[in-house]
């Protein structure tokens, strides 16, 4: 599988890595998913210690740490669980980071992150303090690169100023191109993004028409919309699935470090990495794609 440079980094992931967050609490089954990936060409796996309590952390953990030195392994912190675990708070402060980065090193069996991310942020953080937390723990090797996940353009725009991050996690599909608006900006400062949701829910999959219109909606996409706007896309002229032109589609910029769509089953971690593999968008392809779907920008935290 084809490999993108995060940033100006020194870290090198597959065009199509693996969203970890849906793999479930079997262990076996887990497993195996990352091992096919592995296998597959997938390099880039990421995860978080939110998903299921830590236990996402554990399960890729038992899976890579026969072959660690193979895998851009990515996790993220600044979301700490209430003691009841009935929901959690924020806490990007150098503190919980560090202490945070401790507990998941514990459960992933590993003594070093490729790339830790912060979990979230607001513009009311102390961004100065949570930097200086993400440099130290690089300058301890603990971790190698860093990066954020938001979708906050006044967060975003901090970090790209202030930091030495190498990516930015944010949604990006045919369905939600609201990231394209920033990407000059990200692409000036040598920082990758990396698009999570790129099937939008199923809906930029091979599944029927009639199963995927059961949501009501998308983002700004009412019912009606996203029937007329799904059967464009199923009758534009190419030789490529609808999953491959999704994926593509968030590739075709060279900003995109990578895409990391989730897979519970066999079936769609296969379909997701034969289209990492697939051709390329054509030019007239993307323009085609970009006509036909909207074009929205982020209205909040500007």
């Amino acid at each position: 599988m084809r490999k993108r440079r995060l940033g100006n980094s020194d870290l090198y992931v597959s065009e199509i890595g693996l969203g970890c967050m849906s793999l479930g609490n079997n262990e076996q089954h887990a497993v195996s998913l990352i091992d096919k990936a592995i296998d597959v060409g997938i390099n880039y796996l990421d995860t978080a210690d939110l998903y299921d309590f830590g236990e996402n952390e554990e399960l890729v953990g038992k899976a890579i740490k026969h072959r660690r030195h193979d895998i851009v392994l990515a996790t993220k912190a600044g979301n700490r669980w209430k003691e009841d675990k009935s929901g959690w708070t924020w806490d990007p402060s150098k503190k919980h980071i560090k202490e945070a980065v401790k507990q998941s090193l514990k459960r992933l069996q590993t003594d070093y992150i490729d790339l830790y991310q912060l979990h979230g942020g607001t513009i009311e953080d102390n961004i100065d303090e949570t930097i200086e937390a993400f440099e130290e723990l690089k300058q301890d090797g603990l971790i190698r690169q860093y990066g954020i996940s938001s979708i906050r353009p006044n967060v975003i725009k901090e970090y790209l100023s202030k930091s030495n991050i190498v990516s930015i996690m944010m949604q990006y599909s045919l369905l939600d191109r609201r990231p394209e608006e920033w990407f000059s900006l990200i692409n000036e400062h040598n920082v990758s993004v990396i698009a999570r949701g790129p099937l939008a829910k199923g809906l930029l999959t091979e599944k029927p028409l009639s199963l995927k219109l059961k949501t009501e909606s998308y983002l700004s996409y009412t019912k009606d919309e996203l029937k007329n706007l799904l059967m464009e896309f199923e009758n534009i002229d190419s030789p490529l699935t609808m999953t491959e032109i999704a994926l593509q589609y968030c590739l075709y910029e060279d900003v995109v470090g990578a895409v990391i769509p989730g897979a519970s089953k066999l079936e769609q971690l296969l379909e997701n990495a034969a289209a990492g593999n697939a051709q390329p968008l054509p030019s007239n392809i993307h323009h085609k794609l970009q006509q036909i779907a909207k074009l929205d920008q982020y209205e909040q935290h500007r």
